[in-house]
């Protein structure tokens, strides 16, 4: 019994890790090519595995494109849990910053294939906006106008509070040609990465009243 236990266990991580490797490679062809340009085998050349491996775990490009968006969107909302009524303010928003920052620096591929979806009216991910985004948006709006009902923070629109960090924390993904041009810099390093992360801190947690 253990060994058949076991023998299912590795290959589900093996399983795990060629969609993480395949995923990976999808964020970087569909971010360099667009979802037309790209191609299923130009996916496999990247992540180094067969062809055949991507459409037996994704079937179709379209079905890869959705999913790379989906996922992408799923681990931006991740680091809003921590903005609950019971949180510091300060802790909560800043947290979420920097997870932001981080993910911008870590997957900017994935940030560039999600922009470029927008720029073309989202046709694939415009219900997911208009639900799973429209309604963690609202209900952490709302936990924001409590703190400021409170005293615990100053007035901020919530709503716009999130369109602004989205802009100051994605713009060093999608516009880093831009950022490197006038630093610069043939492309971002750990120290800009930094510097940026600390400057969006600093400037929104100071816009919401909590650094002094």
């Amino acid at each position: 019994m253990s060994g058949g236990s076991e023998e299912v266990t590795e290959k589900g991580q093996i399983r795990q890790a060629n969609e993480t490797l395949i995923l990976t490679a999808a964020e970087r062809v569909f971010a360099s090519a667009g979802f037309g340009g790209a191609t299923m085998a130009a996916i496999a050349e990247a992540s180094g595995l067969p062809k055949a491996n991507l459409h037996y775990y994704f079937g179709s490009k379209q079905e890869l494109y959705r999913i790379v968006l989906a996922r992408t969107l799923e681990d931006w909302l991740v680091p809003t849990h921590g903005i609950t009524p019971e949180a510091d303010p300060k802790e909560a928003i800043e947290n979420y910053i920097r997870a932001k920052m981080a993910l911008s620096a870590q997957r900017p591929h994935a940030s560039k294939v999600f922009a470029n979806e927008l720029l073309h009216g989202a046709p694939v991910v415009k219900t997911l906006l208009a639900t799973e985004l429209r309604e963690m948006v609202l209900a952490k709006a709302a936990v924001i106008e409590g703190w400021i009902r409170d005293g615990r923070m100053a007035p901020v629109d919530p709503v716009h509070l999130f369109f602004t960090i989205w802009a100051a924390t994605q713009t060093y993904a999608d516009f880093d040609v831009q950022v490197c041009a006038v630093l610069g810099r043939p492309e971002l390093t750990a120290p800009d990465h930094a510097r940026a992360t600390e400057h969006a801190v600093s400037l929104l947690l100071r816009g919401c009243g909590l650094l002094i």
